[in-house]
């Protein structure tokens, strides 16, 4: 699987809020499908296929331990993700940087005709 696909993968998976909450609960340690299925009110066919789609995009690993089945976090592709999304970061704080400077012009007192100091003008709108 290329980096742009692993990535797509690693996207489609984070979008459902069940996939979101399963690989949660495994960043706390490995668990059993059942242990997964818990908190959600969907069948154990349906949390299998969550996990099925977790696997594929590499995000979750099943092991085999006797009876036990243990589940376990992946968190390869999700450096991934958080390296692709971190080239965002720049500019989002750039954009929070330009939006605070320009609310500070905005309510900056300004001095009426012959004050040294008066109320803000506000634009209506």
């Amino acid at each position: 699987m290329t980096s742009v696909d692993a990535l797509s993968a690693t996207f489609s998976a984070l979008a459902d809020p069940t996939r979101r909450g399963i690989l949660a609960r495994l960043a706390k340690g490995e668990a059993t499908v059942g242990e997964l299925a818990q908190p959600f009110d969907i069948s154990g066919p349906a949390i299998s296929k969550h996990l099925k789609v977790l696997e594929e995009a590499g995000l979750v690993r099943r092991g085999r331990d006797a009876q036990w089945r243990p589940c376990r976090l992946r968190a390869a592709p999700l450096q991934g993700a958080a390296h692709y999304l971190e080239g965002y970061r720049e500019f989002w704080s750039e954009s929070f940087d330009r939006l605070t400077d320009y609310l500070l012009l905005e309510t900056a007192p300004t001095p009426g005709p012959g004050k040294k100091h008066g109320k803000s003008k506000r634009k209506r709108r």
